[in-house]
């Protein structure tokens, strides 16, 4: 019954998830990773690799929905191929080393380092704070060490990359409608990169529940990306009706709480 219960949880979960990425545009690890770690601490309440299996099953999430969302983008036209290529390298890279730093530290500290970067996406998402365009683009070599730094801390918290990939172009002189195109490309990359590392560096954990694979709770991962394509095409219509900088206000304060449940939560 309580697999049951904690399996019906992840559903409701997927379908808040898409809602709020076709309305708002977000990635859904912020929001993903506190409440995996909720669903989950039923099941394993005293595991030191709580976290650890939320970021790691909140990357994999990612690998599907970043997917979806770079074919809508492609058929748009909106992607910058040049800057992708550019950065890829450094997000695989970036993604398997933020996937190993993860695996190495303890839940504790890799819980803060996800509080604390969800309440600063919070207080981006309030202030509605965009860098000015004041430069170029890099070289090759400028495009991989940017990307590096992007999947690495997007691998720490199971995230897309989003909050560092757009602001970064756009203070690189790229129009915003092919900044977050492009964003969302990027995103496959290090949700692939970061997935891999996890399920490597949780291999041999033990603890673990039952099906997972390395830091992937396949259950999960199911549920949530099965439920959150259905429900994004609703969120992408009701953007068109509904208020959306007081949603995002209201999703901004929602995030502040997510950080201090996390803070809490291991404290």
């Amino acid at each position: 019954m309580e697999t049951i219960l904690i399996f019906c949880g992840l559903l409701i979960l997927g379908c808040v998830v898409g809602f709020l990425a076709g309305l708002l545009g977000i990635g859904g690890g912020l929001l993903t990773i506190p409440f995996i770690t909720m669903l989950l601490s039923q099941q394993m309440p005293s595991n030191d690799y709580l976290v650890h299996m939320a970021i790691g099953t909140s990357a994999a999430t990612i690998v599907f929905t970043s997917f979806s969302s770079l074919r809508s983008h492609y058929r748009h036209g909106a992607i910058f191929w040049p800057v992708w290529r550019g950065v890829v390298p450094g997000l695989i890279l970036g993604g398997l080393l933020g996937a190993h730093i993860a695996g190495l530290l303890p839940m504790k500290p890799l819980a803060f380092i996800f509080a604390a970067f969800t309440a600063f996406s919070a207080t981006q998402m309030l202030l509605g704070a965009t860098p000015k365009a004041s430069r170029q683009l890099p070289g090759v070599f400028g495009l991989i060490s940017a990307g590096t730094v992007i999947g690495a801390i997007s691998a720490l918290i199971g995230a897309g990359g989003g909050f560092l990939s757009v602001p970064y172009m756009v203070w690189n002189n790229v129009p915003v409608r092919n900044a977050i195109a492009t964003s969302a490309a990027m995103s496959f990359p290090i949700a692939l990169a970061s997935t891999l590392g996890f399920i490597i560096v949780g291999w041999n954990v033990d603890g673990r529940p039952d099906h997972s694979i390395g830091y992937v709770y396949l259950p999960a991962m199911v549920a949530i990306v099965v439920t959150s394509m259905f429900f994004a095409p609703l969120g992408a219509r009701a953007a068109h009706r509904w208020p959306v900088v007081t949603i995002r206000r209201c999703f901004g304060f929602l995030l502040y709480g997510l950080s201090a449940y996390m803070v809490w939560k291991v404290l």
